[in-house]
């Protein structure tokens, strides 16, 4: 592998160049749990002052920041790879350069995983990504989405997953889009494994 490879070095040590939030398009999924993607690049669109743009070319919506991209794909959660896979390609952003936002239906809400790798854990734009990029080795924020009773079972996962958050679960999720977005700053201005260490001991509310 070469030198200059991003992946050949310690990819905790790596600033993303490309933030990829997963959701689906369209006023019908706007504010449910599978969604949460979404919200946290928009909050960092919000936070950096850009505005997403659509690229057809690239199947999505996409806004430049400083030093990388903010990318929310329009191909539907099950081909999202597709989306982050001709992005990365065109402007040259490795797979562990590419930090993924989503939904987590294993984690609660309220809580926050930093990875730099691992399976889709069932999650199918998880999947399509891993398929398209032809690698599980990219970092991934995880945002708990499951109930206090745990992940829903059977048919109701499907139905918790594409419903919208309850208006009790508000105020919890107003933070848990902040910290999120907080995570992403941290990594892009000190690298992944900082972030790490500081997001993931302290993302419980």
């Amino acid at each position: 592998m070469p030198a200059d490879d991003p992946s050949s070095r310690d990819p905790g040590g790596l600033i993303p160049k490309l933030i990829v939030g997963l959701g689906n398009p369209g006023l019908d999924y706007r504010d449910t749990r599978h969604n949460i993607g979404f919200m946290v690049v928009d909050e960092l669109a919000r936070r950096f002052g850009v505005s997403f743009k659509e690229e057809k070319r690239w199947h999505g919506l996409l806004a430049k920041f400083a030093n990388g991209f903010l990318l929310k794909p329009t191909t539907y959660m099950n081909d999202s790879g597709r989306s982050a896979q001709a992005v990365g390609q065109f402007y040259k952003v490795s797979p562990a350069e590419t930090l993924v936002i989503y939904d987590d239906v294993d984690l609660p809400l309220g809580r926050l995983r930093l990875r730099l790798s691992g399976s889709a854990g069932g999650h199918n734009g998880m999947k399509s990504l891993i398929s398209t990029l032809g690698t599980d080795a990219f970092p991934r924020l995880k945002l708990g989405i499951s109930t206090e009773s745990g992940r829903p079972n059977g048919d109701r996962l499907v139905g918790h997953v594409l419903g919208k958050f309850r208006d009790e679960e508000a105020a919890t999720l107003r933070i848990v889009i902040e910290n999120a977005a907080d995570a992403v700053i941290s990594a892009l201005q000190s690298g992944l494994s900082t972030a790490m260490n500081r997001f993931n001991q302290s993302s419980s509310l």
